[in-house]
């Protein structure tokens, strides 16, 4: 199977929002990690935390994440002020389907935004929803391992 997705970026700030907006898109879901915070940390950068207020100026903001930790939820729950979905089950659709139906949210309207094609992305696809692909936050961090099977999920990309 061959994925792929409306936009394939190096980095989540290479997204262009003017662009997003004028397609007309009115949210904006992400996954967490990896995506916008650095994995099972916790806790978004300065840096992510003052992208998000820009991106939150122009569109509804949420996560759609599989993580389904208690303690971890809990963690960014305390530190988020946008709608959180946990435990979402990508890429099957159907809690991402409810949690858009529960803030009014068509998927023609909505970019999904993911570090990983056969989750993220094949999750927006289905949805209906427009997709970008962006690196790891912290790919120059992670392992060689990690590295190679994230080089190895890729290649379900279609260029």
């Amino acid at each position: 199977m061959f994925l792929k997705p409306d936009y394939n970026l190096k980095s989540i700030y290479d997204i262009n929002l003017e662009e997003i907006k004028n397609l007309g898109i009115k949210a904006m879901l992400f996954d967490l990690d990896s995506t916008i915070m650095a994995s099972k940390s916790g806790s978004y950068s300065d840096e992510m935390i003052e992208w998000l207020k820009k991106v939150k100026e122009n569109f509804f903001v949420a996560v759609i994440s599989n993580n389904k930790n208690p303690e971890y939820i809990e963690k960014v729950k305390n530190i988020s002020d946008f709608p959180l979905l946990f435990n979402a089950c990508k890429p099957q659709t159907g809690p991402a389907k409810e949690f858009l139906h529960k803030y009014d949210l068509h998927a023609k309207d909505c970019i999904l935004v993911g570090d990983r094609p056969l989750t993220d992305i094949l999750c927006g696809k289905l949805l209906g929803c427009k997709t970008i692909l962006v690196d790891s936050i912290t790919a120059d961090k992670e392992t060689k391992l990690v590295r190679f099977v994230r080089a190895l999920e890729r290649c379900s990309i279609r260029k």
